[in-house]
């Protein structure tokens, strides 16, 4: 079976090489490409693809915005991409609804292997020591409210991420 994977990444360039690095693979395609978060959600629909893989920050609507709305809807599983190391992005993605988040610097056989993980509707366990902490701590809270967050449909599902997702002064400069 052939992954169906969705390109979303402000920058031509990065969306070239993340379609280029797919394309090296004999289970995963490219059916289409996004500028903007918005753009994402209008391809998933159209492309029905298994996998999207959002940037964090674009214009128009961020890859936060678009990954809670296209998981909310079904219509795809997300794997997070950004150059920023930060674990606030990690735990926020993660609760947004994305099955993963990887660094842009991670070698092509970890994006690939994101992409199957996620496909398969797994997910990959956050790698960023800020966001295990705030997961556990997350998880310790459920349990003692008497709820299993590792059980799905037990915990509430918030409408939307936290509004707090960027750093700094809360600007979105045109940065990827």
């Amino acid at each position: 079976m052939t992954v169906r994977v969705l390109v979303a990444d402000d920058q031509a360039l990065v969306r070239a090489g993340l379609c280029g690095i797919v394309a090296t693979t004999g289970d995963q395609s490219v059916v289409g490409q996004a500028a903007t978060g918005a753009q994402a959600m209008e391809v998933a629909g159209l492309t029905q693809p298994d996998v999207v893989l959002m940037d964090v920050r674009m214009l128009e609507m961020d890859g936060l915005e678009a990954t809670w709305r296209i998981t909310a809807s079904g219509l795809a599983r997300v794997v997070m991409l950004t150059i920023f190391d930060l674990g606030e992005y990690v735990y926020v993605t993660l609760r947004g609804g994305a099955g993963g988040f990887l660094l842009k610097d991670a070698p092509p056989q970890d994006l690939l292997t994101a992409i199957r993980v996620v496909a398969a509707g797994e997910a990959l366990p956050p790698r960023h020591p800020a966001a295990d902490l705030r997961l556990r701590r997350l998880r310790d809270r459920a349990r003692t409210a008497g709820t299993d967050p590792d059980r799905p449909g037990s915990v509430q599902r918030r409408d939307r991420p936290p509004p707090a997702h960027r750093p700094g002064n809360g600007q979105n400069p045109r940065v990827c």
